[in-house]
């Protein structure tokens, strides 16, 4: 907690408004977010963490911008972000009268940096003409080692198959705002943190420090946490606030950044209006510590997570050609509907956008390489490869990508072939036949009756499988009474996430390659 966000007098818990059924509208945001920020006093520093364009849905674009006017940085309330899109009512609120300097570092994780049209589409005009305004974090080389979190914490999570320390890894320009010339710099530099809460396959439920350890984090502790919540078990991990990843997370969150850094979440819960098929906003929650996550979880549980009452033998998932580009994004809709779909049933994946594997080069030659076989295999795989023990966010993703031979997947993309989808081990079928077949502008979320050649039949549609995740009772329940992991029992060699591995600059001694192996 900061001490001096305590002198200034904001509460830990500053916001908490939300509902199944609340609409928050730009104003009431607005009017929040300035109250909150005049709260802190005046700064001469703010950095911002929202999530990339992977993340658009989370509305931190439009937050990003109305903290931006609120501190002088842009100008107040005078553009849209899209083209169309209707202005914002002026509001009445007093803007600041600081004028700090502003630098805005999304939190790419592993994925691409973001394309110029991407951050105009999500930030706006005023923020894209904004010289230097953004900064690109590269989870291979940009990160200070801040601490450890303690090895049995490790073991624990992953039943023993990783015996040592995790690395907590920051980006070394978050790391550094923990230090200020008082002369120069009167104030501590201010950090916020910015993001949606929505069931993960990683992290059980996402933001919150996922935005710093994994969003701005190194390469070890990245494929270290990765690889946990594999070995843990995704079907444990998904829509659960409480998991050993986390706590290792919160451990390093309690211990190095609280400590340190003058660090405030700001946090959204999103939903789609049953009636308009519109996605708004249905709470929002801002706070320096755990609570402000875990009412934001509770309510994320209520808005993102559909409970069926019965197994859907095909599943029909739309990925936006904008918005998912890669296999390692596009397959949430394997992650998001495996605990729902029937044994024996049919995942149908239309990807117009999708156009390579992994989001980082040297992961998508390990995917191309090694496929989505299921756990047996690449956890075999990973035994004999060098490569993929040094990449364990890979192995991870190679895991989760399985149906374990219980569904079957069959992948349509906008730009890869035949060849390159079945040799991952997905089934293939061109974009164009199927998008025929299943017009998702005729579909409605949910369940929906078509006729495909000549015969009719149900299946379950989803439009974005980032916004929810889905399941049936009984294998939900079921995943809370086995054990962690398929692995355990099957462990014949342990895992050093350190093997083979040369510290880059700024890295305090780990972080990455340098260059990354070939």
């Amino acid at each position: 907690m900061s001490n001096s966000s305590n002198q200034a007098g904001t509460p830990s818990l500053f916001c908490s408004i939300g509902s199944t059924t609340k609409q928050i509208s730009d104003e009431e945001i607005k009017q929040i977010l300035y109250q909150f920020l005049e709260s802190l006093g005046p700064r001469e520093d703010v950095m911002l963490l929202p999530p990339d364009f992977t993340r658009f849905h989370s509305q931190a674009g439009k937050i990003s911008r109305f903290i931006c006017e609120y501190y002088n940085f842009i100008p107040l309330g005078g553009e849209s972000p899209n083209e169309g899109e209707p202005h914002e009512k002026k509001t009445k609120l007093s803007k600041s009268e600081s004028r700090p300097a502003i630098t805005i570092l999304p939190a790419l994780g592993t994925h691409h940096p973001m394309t110029n049209t991407q951050i105009k589409t999500m930030f706006g005009n005023e923020l894209t003409k904004k010289e230097n305004a953004f900064l690109v974090h590269d989870w291979r080389k940009d990160v200070d080692l801040i601490g450890y979190v303690p090895k049995e914490m490790v073991e624990r999570a992953t039943n023993g198959m990783v015996s040592e320390p995790w690395p907590a890894q920051l980006n070394k320009h978050v790391w550094s705002r923990r230090l200020h010339d008082s002369e120069k710099q009167p104030h501590k530099s201010l950090i916020l943190s910015i993001g949606q809460v929505v069931p993960h396959e990683v992290m059980g439920m996402a933001n919150f420090n996922k935005n710093l350890f994994v969003g701005v984090g190194g390469v070890e502790a990245i494929n270290l946490s990765h690889f946990i919540g594999a070995v843990h078990g995704m079907e444990k991990m998904m829509g659960r606030a409480n998991n050993p990843l986390r706590s290792i997370l919160n451990y390093a969150s309690e211990h190095f950044l609280q400590k340190e850094l003058d660090l405030w979440y700001i946090l959204t819960v999103m939903g789609t209006d049953e009636d308009t098929g519109e996605i708004t906003m249905r709470g929002l929650y801002i706070g320096n510590d755990i609570e402000c996550y875990n009412m934001a979880c509770d309510l994320s549980l209520q808005v993102n997570f559909t409970m069926l009452e019965k197994e859907p033998k095909k599943i029909i998932v739309h990925l936006d050609e904008n918005e998912f580009h890669s296999t390692w994004l596009g397959n949430k809709s394997i992650y998001r509907t495996r605990m729902a779909i029937a044994n024996g049933g049919e995942l149908i994946v239309l990807a117009p956008g999708v156009r390579q594997f992994g989001e980082d080069e040297e992961i998508d030659k390990l995917i191309r390489a090694h496929g989505y076989f299921g756990t047996p295999t690449t956890l075999k795989a990973m035994e004999n490869s060098d490569d993929l023990k040094r990449n364990l966010s890979a192995v991870a993703h190679l895991i989760h990508g399985s149906s374990e031979g219980r569904f079957s997947i069959k992948y349509c993309p906008g730009h890869l072939s035949k060849e390159e989808v079945e040799s991952v081990g997905f089934q293939y079928d061109t974009i164009d036949k199927m998008e025929e077949l299943y017009n998702v502008k005729n579909l409605k979320d949910g369940w929906n009756t078509v006729v495909v050649n000549g015969v009719e039949e149900e299946i379950y549609f989803i439009s974005n499988p980032a916004l929810g995740l889905w399941a049936v009772k009984e294998r939900f329940e079921e995943s809370n009474n086995t054990e962690s992991s398929s692995c355990k029992g099957n462990r014949t060699f342990t895992v050093d996430a350190n093997q083979g591995q040369t510290s880059s600059d700024h890295s305090g001694g780990v972080g990455g390659w340098a260059k990354p192996p070939l």
